[in-house]
């Protein structure tokens, strides 16, 4: 997987993008590109990466991005995927989609502010992404004037709402050149491809073009996190997918996810979620099942 820009394209028609999607699994690679981005996910769980922040996501999570910040959605381990087990609803546009001035309106006041406060990320939860998810279902079944207006009303309600949560904010306020946004790229698609494995400080630096010691300040002033930080972040929760399936053993699992010893990895996982593996895999299983969203 390697991070890289991406050139969203849709009809010529069109003055922003408007798709749905079904496959076995998220196949974009960590990238960014200069549109903002709405997505519901639609049927999949696993990992969502924005900007230096991972989360854990399922089906119903709806996520506002704005120009350029780097994302992915890594679908949790499955053998074999399913055929349609990766869905969402995807909406490209720019910020200038509608003309230059088009923002300056009065009226359009909020949803400038909206896309400022994309420049983090935007998680949309609750009534709000309720509403907005079936809106984006109907604008599937319309064309033209009627899916313009939808998407005004769309991201209208999204920016009165206080429905939101900034993803990654520190990320954001980082005022970064060209070089240093490629090269932060280069540095967390190595982690995403490569965190179950041993990973050394040295060859995240050379990764870096850095020595040791300022790759360990690049990373923490970019991040706020130290590099061993974000690499047992990493290993965490991709653990908590594996536990929550509720399958494969605790020292398998331990191994799985980059620990290389069963206590350490005890002792990690209780000091970033309050309890061990094991209480985390009984607390999961003991939850209802909840029908995916369709």
């Amino acid at each position: 997987m390697k991070a890289f820009y991406e050139k969203v394209s849709h009809a010529g028609i069109n003055s922003f993008g408007y798709s749905s999607f079904s496959l076995p699994r998220f196949n974009a690679p960590f990238h960014y590109h200069p549109e903002l981005e709405l997505t519901l996910i639609e049927k999949s769980q696993g990992k969502r990466l924005v900007g230096g922040h991972v989360a854990h996501y399922e089906a119903g999570d709806l996520v506002l991005l704005g120009p350029n910040v780097p994302h992915c959605w890594l679908n949790a381990e499955a053998e074999p995927p399913e055929v349609d087990a990766a869905q969402a609803i995807v909406i490209h546009f720019r910020a200038d989609f509608a003309g230059e001035t088009f923002l300056a309106l009065p009226e359009l006041l909020a949803i400038q502010q909206l896309f400022q406060k994309a420049q983090a990320g935007l998680l949309i939860k609750g009534k709000t992404r309720d509403i907005a998810a079936e809106k984006m279902r109907a604008g599937l079944h319309l064309q033209g004037f009627p899916r313009l207006l939808l998407l005004f009303d769309l991201l209208h309600g999204i920016a009165i709402s206080p429905d939101t949560e900034r993803i990654d904010l520190l990320f954001s306020q980082q005022v970064l050149s060209p070089i240093e946004t490629e090269r932060f790229q280069r540095i967390y698609t190595f982690l995403i491809e490569n965190f179950r494995e041993n990973i050394s400080l040295e060859q995240m630096a050379q990764i870096a073009n850095l020595s040791p010691t300022a790759f360990c300040r690049y990373f923490k002033k970019i991040t706020r996190k130290t590099f061993v930080d974000a690499l047992t972040e990493f290993r965490i929760k991709h653990a908590c997918q594996l536990l929550a399936a509720g399958e494969k053993p605790v020292q398998e699992i331990c191994f799985e996810s980059g620990f290389g010893n069963v206590s350490y990895f005890n002792k990690e996982f209780k000091k970033a979620l309050g309890q061990t593996p094991l209480q985390y895999r009984k607390y999961h299983l003991s939850l209802p099942l909840v029908a995916s969203r369709s």
